[in-house]
């Protein structure tokens, strides 16, 4: 007859029920984390989910919860009995598994049932004795869950604590100790630097060409070229190169008593040079109201207003070249336009000239024109000595006399037109005949028109472009003169420090941001 054991009572003090061990405690913790934790792959809601579309029976359910406490898993329902049997690799609807369990079964009944007259040796074994734990009070299932719960409580708490402790280690160590790196470097460390502030604008002469011109004229924007220019001029090399051939830029920052950090290398080259230049010479130009202004930063008050003062008078100097650059280009253009048209009419007049004096006459048509008038008198005189002479033979008796009289000067008006016409035939044909010199004569004369036509454009040309180039004359006017400075400008040092500590957290945020995104990536 077989005894009923005794059930054990729950031991506080050890943590154990009456086994006396702590891995029983750590296996019902472990059980009540899985049951309420969420897999870190794949949710149990939806694990759920999937298993109850599968459509299974109540039989198959059942089935599912009793292997479930077979094999001591703590399930909450049918379904989760099935999800954490399937997890652990078993499935509870193979055939073969109750085939498996039936036979163990058999077996176990085969070997309760033994022959009596079977014989068996035991031989004496050696006995470890277990840890003696006195029983303690059993607690009921709702207070073992409230007191397991209040251990995980705590063991969040404590993680969170110290969680908590490495951000605040992180931030001091990336954010804050670096911080206070910079700020005493501002505070404590770095030379005080004088800046001197000046404004300047460029100004044209009054009027302005064209009808573009005159309307810009008087404004900001009919300089905004120049003053961009002017600008670009101040920030480049070139401008850097004057001002350490005039007062040493480079030995200004290369004192001892400078900083390691502002302090310029003694073997610097231009590029640092420059480096340093553009950090310490600020300068804006403003489109709206056509102002430049600059401020110079230096050691020591007085050499930044020396090099302020130096740099407009580059600034000046460069206005000026480029102003008279544009001057002579356009004064260039009109002169040779103007000497161009002058030698063009010099040469149409000597054609001129030579062409009177190859033909003897200064002016062939009025040579014709005497021709044909005493040609056409000849002819009127020889018409009238024919009438007399017709008159004369009407008569009877004509007087003979006057009849040869006449027929006489009738023949010597003819001698003179064949003379006159012979005259007149030469001056009108031929190669150098008066006619042709005549025509050559009057195209000379058109062409020199037409050069002095163009000389007088080309003189008004001239002028209107002298005029333009004075009111393309550009001044520089100073507005506010560099003063020295009684206290430092630079470095401010708690902007610096506040801009370092923002610097630095949003490096630190970035970096965490990055490393949290791909912690979750590798996870999932």
């Amino acid at each position: 007859m077989t005894t009923k054991p005794k059930a054990k009572k729950y031991d506080p003090k050890h943590g154990s029920n009456g086994d006396g061990t702590v891995e029983a405690r750590a296996e019902a913790i472990s059980r009540i984390r899985k049951a309420t934790q969420p897999d870190a792959e794949t949710p149990v809601g939806a694990e759920i989910d999937a298993i109850k579309r599968e459509g299974l029976t109540g039989r198959q359910l059942r089935i599912a919860r009793r292997m479930a406490q077979k094999h001591g898993l703590a399930v909450t329902s049918d379904y989760d009995a099935v999800r954490q049997l399937r997890k652990k690799g078993l499935d509870p609807f193979q055939r073969t598994n109750l085939l498996d369990f039936a036979t163990a079964s058999q077996s176990k009944t085969n070997d309760a049932v033994q022959p009596r007259d079977k014989v068996t040796v035991h031989l004496p074994q050696t006995v470890q004795e277990k840890q003696q734990n006195l029983p303690g009070p059993e607690l009921s299932p709702a207070q073992r869950r409230d007191f397991e719960i209040g251990q995980i409580q705590k063991d969040i708490a404590r993680r969170r604590r110290r969680k908590l402790f490495g951000l605040f280690a992180r931030l001091t160590a990336f954010v804050l100790l670096p911080t206070l790196i910079v700020g005493f470097y501002f505070y404590r460390v770095a030379t005080p630097m004088y800046a001197s502030d000046s404004a300047f604008s460029i100004l044209q002469a009054d009027g302005g060409g064209g009808a573009f011109g005159g309307f810009l004229a008087g404004t900001q924007y009919a300089t905004a070229q120049d003053s961009v220019a002017t600008q670009e001029f101040l920030e480049s090399k070139d401008a850097l190169t004057r001002l350490e051939r005039d007062t040493g830029f480079a030995e200004i920052f290369q004192q001892d008593w400078i900083d390691p950090i502002q302090r310029l290398p003694a073997e610097a080259s231009l590029e640092e040079a420059y480096k340093l230049y553009s950090r310490m010479v600020t300068i804006g130009y403003d489109p709206s109201d056509g102002i430049i202004r600059m401020e110079v930063a230096a050691p020591d008050p007085e050499t930044s207003v020396k090099l302020s003062n130096l740099l407009i008078s580059y600034a000046e100097d460069t206005i000026n070249g480029l102003t008279e650059l544009k001057r002579e280009d356009q004064m260039r253009e009109a002169l040779q336009t103007f000497e161009d048209a002058q030698q063009e009419r010099r040469k149409a007049q000597e054609n001129l000239i030579e062409l009177q004096l190859q033909g003897a006459v200064l002016d062939p048509e009025n040579v014709i024109a005497g021709l044909r008038a005493r040609i056409n008198e000849i002819e009127v005189q020889l018409q009238d000595k024919e009438l007399q002479l017709a008159a004369l033979l009407d008569n009877l008796r004509p007087n003979k006399a006057k009849v040869d009289g006449t027929q006489a000067d009738i023949e010597r008006l003819e001698t003179v037109l064949d003379e006159l016409n012979k005259e007149m035939l030469d001056a009108s044909a031929g190669e150098n005949s008066l006619a042709r010199l005549s025509v050559r004569i009057k195209m000379a004369q058109a062409d020199l028109t037409a050069r002095d036509m163009m000389l007088q454009s080309a003189m008004q040309q001239m002028e209107t472009a002298r005029t333009e180039a004075n009111r393309k004359v550009r001044y520089l006017t100073v507005s506010v003169n560099p003063v020295a400075s009684q206290e430092p400008s630079y470095p401010r040092k708690f902007e610096n420090t506040i801009l370092a500590f923002l610097l630095f957290a949003g490096i630190y945020l970035l970096i965490s941001l990055t490393a949290s995104v791909l912690r979750e990536q590798v996870s999932s």
